[in-house]
């Protein structure tokens, strides 16, 4: 063992021995973990950011490699979308050409950084034998019904010239490139997602390891609400009506106008010569504005009589019917039924426009409304009135009673609907998976789509010359290649054109994780076998931003695979961990955009990849945003030389294999406190507390440093000492620990000798010790058997000579006890 510690000379060494002896390998027997890290966008360079998700990963795969589990670890490149597309308009290179690139910097960076990553199970979403299996998926889900085409409301983005998600709209502006978006009715492909609504739902309550802040995000965006629906009949229209939801069925009888969308299905059968011209120009203004809208703005509430009126369903009254900008089509039915007594919308939106207000719940049967003093609404439960054969009923049971009458009658019933929305999937670019559909004039006049064959997938992107291709306006990059574009039809062989559009890569994403598991498998996208013993992922290692995206697609989709035979699980991760971020030396987020990123390279160039990953580890907890420090990466670098000057200053020590066995006086004390520290070291990364793990070894170095050995005994438990400090290191610091484990004997690496067990009769208590506070002061301390008593301690504090000293001529008034911690007399 050389005497000073050169990262840079030992690393590259352990990295090659670890990728000779493949020791990050599937054994295929043992108990599983996998351990998984959401795959990275390689749209540049890695910097310290992207260090901390997949680190928080790799500590947890070497710590269970070592406990002896078969470990699963994988790594592969979320490679289609948008940013590389981007990237290829404003320097004219192919995204292909960019994508093997920035592939090859990651690579090289995770591998500097001594990942333990299995690379024969690297994935790339852009190779067409990957999606090749998203596009198996579409048939197969059409084929269930889970796919369609539609007419619907989209966030188009000027600059990109393409479909994006709400997600993705900021402020009104495209989260990528910063255009305005506007909102464009456009033919989309889409997942029927609502269909596994309840099941998404009913399953959270399974994923009790997952983040509470996750799993409510996800309750909210599905966001069942139990209701009942409710069917007006159009007066004058025999064969046209209005179905509306509501969660306020006993508000019936205060129905004093519908609403509808202005861009609602049935307008043109709602509107008359005297209403067309105003609804056409109300609709294109809100069209307009829309676009400009901030998503969670509360417009100004506006709207336009239609000149049509509904039947109402129990008195037969005659209900008009208005347009309004607080009511889309695309979201629940398109109408809503409008109670201005009891909604303070309705309330506002009949105020303005002169609309009558009738009120039919009041707080208790006696307390009557004044609807003409009204200054806001009633919204709360109460009694029903003025409601014919329903009134003097509660609200609740009320909302019951009308929704089974309106079910005998048959104009609606009990119901339930969801706030999630089906999940249009379909992008006007060029850098995505290709949608295995063809459009034949003879056999598909009405243009639904001719699914491509099985056997003639995959349906590849084809070489494009970027400049001619993805710049301009106008139709999808691949409508612009003819040799694409055009085809032949599976079912006549005559001349047919292929759908230009390709697939969000929200797609790419959702199974990965399963594909890892047999990346090289030509006949299926999984291996249900070794589906069936790898599933679910053990710990999912990514940022909350996905909670509503990524993470509820991807448990959609294992639902899916599961009703395919693929896989026997339905829920995809057992245990999600959501790391914070990293902010960059300027306070804001690590990103390129900011020009605020430390690259990987030059901190393992300086000070080796070691130290990297103790100062990412040590910052703080995974789930909390951590502060890029140039000095506190000093700091831990200086902290691993301690340890390597420790290790070496009692290198003689490494003579002795084993403890010598009934030590006493320094020996003893100095097992104790290796013991001690490994107890709580694999306790610590037990509850991702890696932080503090650290804390635990650099006291142990703390507590050993000073020691100078002098004899066997004192020699051989400083030799188990540090053996036991290299595993405990190994985990965040793996090369240096290495190093030390060699340099004492050891032929295996440390991920083939095991994790040691803690000696409990090193690490149970002799003695307790108590602080003793005066007036919250700490005046003294006692150290007392583990088994004794409150009343018991509190005597023997108060006989302490120090503190019977203080307490002389003084009253005590208060006695507070904290086990295992402090005494604190309050004396007055």
């Amino acid at each position: 063992m050389q005497e000073t510690y050169v990262p840079q000379s030992i690393e590259p060494k352990w990295q090659e021995r670890w990728e000779k002896e493949n020791l990050f390998k599937l054994k295929g027997q043992g108990e599983k973990r996998y351990i998984l890290e959401m795959f990275p966008y390689p749209s540049g360079k890695m910097h310290m950011g992207h260090v901390r998700n997949y680190l928080i990963g790799d500590v947890l795969a070497r710590y269970y490699r070592a406990r002896g589990f078969d470990v699963l670890h994988p790594m592969g490149w979320d490679a289609l979308g948008l940013p590389a597309e981007n990237a290829a308009i404003q320097d004219g290179r192919h995204p292909a050409e960019r994508t093997r690139e920035n592939v090859a910097h990651f690579k090289a960076e995770m591998k500097s950084i001594g990942y333990s990553y299995d690379w024969d199970r690297e994935i790339t979403t852009s190779d067409p034998e990957y999606y090749r299996w998203n596009q198996w998926f579409f048939l197969k889900m059409r084929q269930m019904g889970l796919v369609y085409r539609r007419m619907n409301r989209v966030n188009w983005c000027v600059s990109c010239a393409t479909v994006i998600a709400n997600e993705q709209v900021k402020d009104g502006l495209c989260e990528r490139c910063n255009a305005v978006v506007e909102l464009r009715q456009m033919p989309e492909w889409a997942f029927r997602i609502t269909r596994y609504s309840q099941k998404l739902l009913d399953n959270l309550d399974q994923l009790t390891e997952w983040p509470d802040r996750v799993t409510s995000m996800q309750r909210h965006w599905i966001g069942r609400s139990p209701g009942a629906e409710i069917v007006f009949k159009i007066d004058g229209v025999d064969d046209a009506a209005l179905s509306v939801f509501t969660t306020r069925a006993d508000t019936l009888f205060g129905v004093t106008y519908l609403v509808v969308a202005p861009d609602h299905p049935l307008m043109q059968r709602l509107v008359n010569d005297e209403t067309r011209q105003a609804i056409l120009e109300f609709a294109a203004a809100q069209a307009k504005n829309a676009g400009k809208q901030k998503r969670d703005e509360e417009p100004e509430k506006e709207g336009v009589f239609t000149g049509a009126y509904a039947i109402h369903p129990f008195t037969g009254a005659k209900v008009p019917v208005w347009a309004a900008n607080f009511v889309v089509s695309d979201y629940g039915t398109g109408a809503v039924m409008s109670v201005p007594a009891h909604d303070q919308r309705d309330f506002e939106f009949a105020k303005k426009y002169g609309l009558s207000i009738r009120a039919v719940i009041q707080k208790t049967p006696e307390a009557s409304i004044d609807v003409t003093a009204l200054e806001e609404a009633f919204v709360n439960d109460g009694v029903m009135v003025n409601s014919e054969g329903f009134t003097g009923l509660s609200s609740e049971k009320g909302r019951a009673a009308i929704a089974a009458a309106l079910k005998d009658k048959n104009l609606g019933g009990p119901a339930v609907t969801f706030r999630q929305r089906d999940w249009g999937f379909s992008r006007q670019r060029y850098w995505g998976t290709p949608i295995p559909i063809v459009y034949c004039d003879r056999c598909d006049p009405a243009h639904e789509g001719i699914s491509v064959p099985e056997d003639q997938l995959p349906v590849r992107l084809p070489d494009i010359d970027v400049s001619k291709v993805l710049t301009g306006r106008g139709e999808p990059p691949l409508a612009k290649v003819p040799e694409f574009i055009n085809t032949i039809c599976p079912i006549c062989g005559g001349p047919a054109r292929r759908e230009a559009e390709t697939m969000d890569t929200f797609v790419d994403s959702t199974w990965y994780f399963a594909r890892y598991l047999s990346p090289h498998l030509k006949t299926a996208p999984v291996d249900a076998e070794v589906a069936a013993r790898m599933l679910p992922v053990d710990i999912y290692v990514g940022g909350p931003e996905h909670a509503v995206m990524h993470l509820l697609y991807f448990r959609f989709w294992t639902m899916v695979m599961k009703a395919l035979g693929l896989v026997t699980v339905e829920e995809p991760v057992k245990r999600l961990v959501t790391q914070g971020i990293v902010n960059g030396p300027d306070g804001r987020k690590m990103s390129k955009r900011w020009g605020n990123v430390v690259s990987p390279r030059d901190i393992v160039s300086k000070h080796g990849a070691d130290a990297a990953r103790t100062f990412v580890m040590f910052a703080g907890p995974p789930e909390k945003d951590i502060d890029w420090s140039d000095e506190q990466v000093e700091g831990c670098a200086r902290f691993l030389n301690r340890v390597w000057r420790l290790a070496y200053a009692n290198v003689k020590s490494a003579r002795f294999a084993d403890a010598l066995g009934n030590e006493s006086g320094r020996a003893l004390d100095i097992r104790r406190a290796a013991h001690r520290a490994l107890q709580k070291v694999t306790d610590d990364i037990e509850r991702l507390s890696f932080n503090t793990a650290i804390a635990r070894v650099m006291e142990l170095v703390n507590t050993l440093t000073p020691i100078k050995p002098e004899t066997d005994a004192e020699e051989a438990a400083m030799a188990e000492a540090i053996r036991l400090m290299a595993v405990m290191l190994s985990p965040v610091a793996p090369h240096l620990a290495e190093e030390i484990s060699a340099s004492y004997g050891a032929t295996e690496c440390l991920q083939l000798q095991g994790w040691p067990a803690f000696d409990a009769a090193l690490t149970s208590q002799t003695e307790v010790a108590y602080a003793i506070q005066i007036n919250g002061k700490l005046r003294g301390e006692i150290h007392v058997a583990p088994e004794m008593g409150k009343d018991e301690i509190l005597a023997l504090a108060k006989a302490d000579a120090k503190i019977s000293a203080q307490l002389e001529g003084k009253a005590i008034r208060k006695e507070i006890f904290v086990p295992n911690r402090l005494i604190n007399l309050v004396v007055g």
